[in-house]
This record gives structure tokens, C-alpha cells and sequence, in this order.
């Protein structure tokens, strides 16, 4: 019998557990949902078909403080950055005010178009505008070398360039309120065996980048990389191994 009570109480609480994270999850669209991190920060996990490397899910940040927001990484798409934004403003009521990129690539900024037709201030490095308009991209609207400090109300944004990895000119951003941790495509999720798409990288660079990530952030309580699940700083010590594998 006391096994048994042992068992349907394990039982239970793993069900509790499944519902409180179905609740944390929600969906925008077949392509779109949002992963609630806290109050006020969200995961938005957007998939579309990118050659040769088929459906991939990326993440981007929403970060939320009295009624407005900041965005980090659009989806692939000016439409699926539509369909994310409208629902943020609709059904959660929020005014997005900003927006920043990881870096260049189309998982990053691929809905900045649709964005300036809204008239949503863009901040990126400086790297990342210079890439932009040598490629005709759109281009965010305001650039910083070394680092950024916004203001979401009473809460601060830390944008930091710290060196090339996955592309020259990625960044980190950390919210200090929340620890969070957003660093893009230079990090790599725990399921990940190797670096992914490493065309624009700079394979010498990144392990010196990624040790001044660990170094700068070690209070870091949520990292977020650019594809796969979230975690905490053993996300940046694994993709510290994967590039000492590399080598």
C-alpha cells in the first residue's frame, strides 16, 4: 500500500508537471508558438523550411515590461513575423517598441521589412548593418560597436558584441532583471552533436567568443540558443566542448 501511494503520488505530480508546461505553451499558428520563461519573458519558437536543411525551428526572445515590448530574432519570414506580432498585440495586448537581431542571417531578421512598415525602432551591430546592406537586406535602423544599454520602461537590455562565432557579427543580449541569457546560433542546445551551419563562421574565433560569454555571464539562471531548448550555463559549456571537438 505504501508503495503504491508513493507511485500514484510520483504519478500525479508528473501530471501536474505536463499541464503547468502545456499551459506555458502557446500556439500561434502550425509554424509559431510561445514558450512562457516568466512573466515577463517568452521564447517564440517559429519552423520553416530553410534548403539544404529541410523544417528547422529557431527561437527568438519577447520581453515584456508594463503593457510593451521588446523583441529579439524575427522568424523567417515578413509573414510569420506578421502573424507574431499581430497576435502579441491582440491577444496579449502588448506594444512593441524595439527590436534587435542576433546577426544577419534570415532566422535572425528575416520579418525586419514588415517591422519598419510598422514603424518599430531597430537597433543591431554595426557588423550586422554593414553585412545587410552589402547583401541588400533591409536594415536595422540604429547601429553600436562593443555594446548597447535600451530601456523598456524600468527594466534594462544589455545588448553585447563580444567576437565572431557563428557569424561575424553576433551578439548576446541579457535581461539582468530576469537572467536571462539570449545567445543565438553561437550557442548550442544540449541535443546538439556539432556546430550546425558553420558557412559564416569563424571557426578560430568562437571558442575565444564563447569563453567570454561564460566568463561575463556566470549568473546566467535561463540561455536560450538559437535553435532547440532552452537551458542554463551547461548550454554554453556544451557548445565550449563541441568546438574543442571540432578542432
Amino acid at each position: 500500500m505504501y508503495r503504491f501511494l508513493i507511485f500514484l503520488f510520483a504519478w500525479l505530480f508528473q501530471l501536474s508537471a505536463s499541464a503547468q508546461t502545456i499551459k506555458q505553451t502557446l500556439k500561434i499558428s502550425n509554424d509559431i508558438e510561445l514558450i512562457r520563461l516568466s512573466d515577463n519573458a517568452y521564447v517564440h519558437v517559429s519552423r520553416c523550411e530553410i534548403p539544404p536543411y529541410g523544417r528547422v525551428a529557431s527561437n527568438g526572445l519577447v520581453y515584456i515590461n508594463h503593457g510593451k515590448a521588446f523583441l529579439f530574432d524575427t522568424p523567417v519570414t515578413n509573414s510569420q513575423t506578421k502573424d507574431l506580432v499581430t497576435y502579441l498585440q491582440d491577444s496579449l495586448h502588448l506594444k512593441m517598441v524595439g527590436f534587435v537581431p542576433n546577426h544577419w542571417h534570415k532566422d535572425c531578421m528575416g520579418g525586419l521589412s514588415y517591422l519598419k512598415k510598422l514603424g518599430i525602432a531597430s537597433y543591431a551591430n554595426r557588423l550586422t548593418i554593414n553585412i545587410a546592406k552589402s547583401k541588400g537586406l533591409p536594415v536595422p535602423a540604429k547601429g553600436f560597436r562593443h555594446s548597447l544599454q535600451l530601456q523598456l520602461g524600468d527594466k534594462k537590455i544589455n545588448c553585447y558584441y563580444f567576437g565572431a562565432a557563428h557569424t561575424l557579427d553576433n551578439i548576446v543580449v541579457w535581461i539582468p532583471s530576469e537572467k536571462i541569457l539570449f545567445g543565438g546560433c553561437m550557442v548550442k542546445e544540449l541535443a546538439s552533436k556539432g556546430l550546425g551551419n558553420t558557412k559564416d563562421a569563424d571557426l578560430k574565433a568562437w571558442p575565444h567568443t564563447i569563453d567570454n560569454v561564460i566568463v561575463n555571464f556566470p549568473d546566467a539562471r535561463i540561455v536560450i540558443p538559437g535553435h532547440g531548448q532552452t537551458g542554463g550555463l551547461e548550454l554554453l559549456q556544451h557548445t565550449k566542448e563541441l568546438l574543442d571537438k571540432s578542432k
